[in-house]
């Protein structure tokens, strides 16, 4: 059978997964009997949540008796180390960009990925139905942006498709619009070269995934680069010290549409999953019995950002999860280590364990992820990476895109600029103005909630991780300090309602809350001790109905994203399954001071 294996790589929302939603339902109406779900390649709770893609899936279709392995790879810069790992199985890409918004920061990254590579891109100007679509202007900038990235001759003779993806409608000339794919399909068969297919060499294969089956164990993911492999056979596992384990093949696998189909072989050129290799990592190379030789290791961009997680040592701990020393902590942050490569653990010390990732997100992920499955965990405020490069420290600096309508464009500017951001582009695009930046990571901690508040909701923002610059000196980011709780107890509402002119509050009355829980910000820069397990006390001269009515201001609900971005160095995050609590790390007020 003949190959083509393409990645869809764009910005986060520019409909990766919609027109994959597209191509699928185009191919399975042949009779596959098939309901395709909305975003369907987004299968995890968490994904189908937020509306985001978290993990690099593949799916394949068939056209013309000519199988397309498809992998849609997620957007957000956080979970950069997926695309790079998944950008190897394939030769060539689809790059969306949104009709409106242009290029955007992970458009840059993985286009860069890519041009590296080699790899032939078809860009697909997505969103063509939108009022303030520009899509020849939007083909400019992106020739712009290859020529910027060093892409060759070939790779800037680029093909170029429109699409409406949530229609599933692509076509090649804006004045003629299909009302299907099948131009897609067909400049896929034409433009991305076919994989070089050889079956007669020895076996060789690169792990680029892992999953895992109740029945099968450990199934390893990726593209076979040459040979054949039969079920029950026997195969070298090649790991990346040098050392080779022989392994046996107990079912191999193909996909077409979202299932993986068992079948007796699979051949060069097709992206396969093998089941009975149960040591594999990602990175190792699957080979021939007789003669292995190993393919060269993944490598993927390290980590900007560290977080400290510890077991639960609040005077709730226990109380609501089921994982909650640090053996089970340690077991599971291993677990994630084999499949997240662009994660990193160290154990400092047996209960703290250093966990580094490419941003505050892809580290929130991972601890929603902990959580839904039971786990308790505190966390303490994220932390960028620092290294020496000539005996200076140097911190990692973001590339950062705002789009904001022109009224509150000068106070971004002006809040940026306190944060030590450096403009370096600003062009006005119709009643908004797209402003860009270069800023320390550690600058974009807690920006998010104020940007949107500043914009009233209207502003987009999103960056990416752009290399390392000089430290750029001290930064403020918070401005208000905490209400701590100095009693344990049960919230009265008499004596959150007495506070309330103090600062807001995160907690409603009838909570229970402990000594060095934080229970609100305040509207100063101190922290400040509260009680709020006051009742008021009643006397027999005053019934205890005469009193006035007592009107709370509702509490700020704090996301996982809202209490990781707005805890200080002194303070900790603490998780179970059922509850986000904010705390010191010091509980006791007097050892505080």
């Amino acid at each position: 059978m003949e190959y083509r294996n393409i990645a869809i790589i764009a910005h986060v929302d520019h409909g990766k997964t919609t027109l994959v939603d597209g191509l699928l339902k185009q191919t399975l109406k042949l009779g596959h009997g098939e309901e395709i779900a909305e975003r369907a390649m987004d299968s995890n709770d968490l994904e189908k949540e937020r509306g985001i893609t978290i993990l690099a899936k593949n799916t394949a279709v068939e056209y013309n008796g000519v199988k397309i392995n498809i992998v849609d790879t997620p957007g957000h810069a956080d979970f950069g180390g997926e695309v790079e790992r998944v950008l190897g199985m394939v030769d060539g890409a689809l790059v969306l960009v949104d009709a409106a918004e242009g290029p955007m920061p992970q458009t840059r990254f993985v286009l860069r990925k890519a041009i590296e590579l080699g790899l032939k891109p078809i860009v697909v100007i997505n969103k063509i139905d939108r009022q303030d679509a520009r899509p020849e202007e939007v083909v400019n900038l992106t020739f712009d942006l290859m020529a910027e990235l060093g892409a060759n001759d070939d790779q800037l003779d680029f093909p170029i498709l429109y699409a409406i993806a949530r229609e599933g409608k692509a076509f090649k000339d804006l004045n003629n619009p299909q009302e299907d794919m099948h131009e897609l399909f067909e400049m896929v068969l034409e433009q991305i070269p076919a994989p070089s297919v050889d079956l007669e060499a020895p076996f060789q294969m690169l792990v680029t995934n892992l999953d895992y089956s109740e029945y099968l164990g450990r199934i390893v993911l990726g593209r076979v680069q040459r040979g054949t492999v039969k079920k029950g056979e026997f195969v070298q596992l090649m790991h990346k010290d040098g050392t080779m384990t022989k392994s046996r093949v107990v079912q191999p696998f193909t996909h077409m549409g979202l299932r993986r189909i068992e079948v007796d072989q699979v051949g060069a050129g097709d992206i396969v999953a093998l089941a009975g290799i149960e040591d594999a990592q990602i990175g190792e190379t699957v080979a021939d019995l007789a003669d292995p030789e190993a393919l060269p290791i993944i490598t993927v961009d390290e980590p900007t950002v560290s977080m400290i997680f510890q077991p639960n040592t609040s005077p709730f701990a226990g109380k609501e999860g089921k994982y909650v020393t640090s053996r089970h902590i340690n077991d599971r942050l291993k677990r994630e280590v084999m499949t997240n490569v662009s994660l990193k653990v160290e154990e400092i010390r047996p209960d703290e364990f250093k966990v580094s990732g490419r941003g505050e997100l892809h580290l929130s992920i991972l601890l929603e992820t902990m959580r839904r499955e039971g786990y308790e965990v505190q966390v303490g405020a994220p932390q960028v990476i620092i290294r020496e490069i000539d005996g200076e420290k140097h911190e990692p600096i973001e590339h950062l895109v705002i789009d904001v309508p022109d009224h509150h464009s000068s106070t971004v500017i002006g809040v940026l600029g306190a944060r030590k951001g450096q403009m370096v582009n600003m062009e006005p695009q119709g009643s908004r103005t797209r402003v860009e930046f270069k800023i320390p990571s550690r600058a974009l901690f807690g920006f998010r909630t104020q940007f949107l508040s500043m914009t009233q909701g209207e502003g987009i923002m999103s960056h990416i991780f752009d290399g390392y610059a000089p430290w750029a000196g001290e930064l403020k980011t918070r401005q208000n300090g905490s209400l701590v709780s100095m009693e344990d107890g049960v919230a009265f509402a008499y004596s959150i309602w007495k506070l309330q002119d103090r600062g807001s509050f995160f907690i409603d009355a009838g909570q229970e809350v402990y000594v060095g829980m934080i229970v609100g910000e305040n509207a100063r820069e101190q922290d400040m001790n509260v009680n709020v397990c006051k009742n008021k006390k009643l006397t027999n001269v005053r019934s205890s109905g005469a009193d006035e009515a007592l009107t709370l201001i509702p509490p700020k609900r704090m996301s996982l994203e809202d209490a990781l971005e707005y805890i200080a160095d002194d303070e900790l995050v603490e998780l179970t399954p059922q509850s986000i609590r904010l705390r010191k790390k010091v509980l006791n007020p007097s050892f505080r001071k």
